[in-house]
């Protein structure tokens, strides 16, 4: 069994021989990450295909009336052909082969065994070839907020903010125990402050995890939440798993 790569492959059999070339298509299309087979019978052809058609792995026949397989990389350029396994009946091609820079070399006739060893052989390659995904970027978290209040421009830090509760469209930031109004909404700041500090525990609340004193219950799975200086909110339902979340634990 092999796993299948996450991009399925185009792949072209090169071969003058009709029944070597339909040995080799029957063989790709048993396999799952093979998503189409082209064909050429000559490297005239091969060129073509390899040029318009970018396959992504070649079998390629050393010996063709006209070009051969080696005149078929040389033509194309060693530095643009795909993965390439060499197909054919001599086995005294092989030092060239690999010198084309040949992933692997079927002798004919060879096993289904062979084959898919050859095939396991590619999968390996191409995995090695496809670029490291891009880094994930972690979202820019606001650490103050600069906030017009009483006709002064304050620069406060997110970090003394003791909790957030919505009013209307704007917020209030309460800041020991003082409310300064903030003009953005809720679902804003709940996706610019940083996750490590603030939870959101009500549609209309968040709090920094630092401020909470204690939870007292109320009923069918909500909460009072007692804040520093003497703020008091509400855990929801909606939102308790959240704060459990945060805390590692069940409430």
């Amino acid at each position: 069994m092999h796993a299948p790569l996450a991009k399925p492959l185009k792949v072209l059999v090169v071969d003058d021989e009709a029944l070597a070339r339909r040995r080799l298509v029957d063989l790709l299309g048993k396999m799952a990450d093979v998503a189409e087979v082209l064909e050429a019978a000559d490297g005239q052809a091969a060129v073509h295909m390899l040029d318009s058609r970018h396959p992504d792995l070649v079998f390629l026949d050393m010996q063709m009336p006209g070009p051969s397989g080696l005149d078929v990389v040389a033509a194309v350029g060693a530095g643009r052909m795909p993965v390439t396994v060499f197909v054919t009946a001599h086995d005294q091609y092989a030092i060239r082969a690999f010198e084309a820079d040949a992933l692997d070399y079927l002798l004919k006739p060879f096993s289904d065994e062979r084959f898919e060893a050859a095939m396991q052989r590619v999968r390996r390659r191409l995995e090695e070839r496809r670029p490291p995904p891009a880094p994930v970027e972690e979202p820019a978290r606001w650490d103050r907020l600069v906030v017009k209040c009483a006709g002064a421009t304050h620069f406060v830090k997110t970090t003394d903010i003791d909790w957030i509760e919505a009013v209307g469209v704007y917020v209030n930031l309460y800041i020991g125990g003082k409310a300064m109004l903030y003009r953005a909404p809720i679902h804003l700041l709940a996706d610019k402050l940083d996750p490590a500090h603030f939870v959101r525990i009500h549609r209309s609340a968040i709090v920094n995890l630092e401020s909470i004193l204690r939870l007292e219950p109320i009923s069918h799975g909500e909460f009072d939440v007692v804040l520093k200086h003497g703020g008091r909110t509400k855990v929801s339902r909606t939102f308790r798993s959240q704060l459990e979340k945060r805390l590692g634990q069940a409430l």
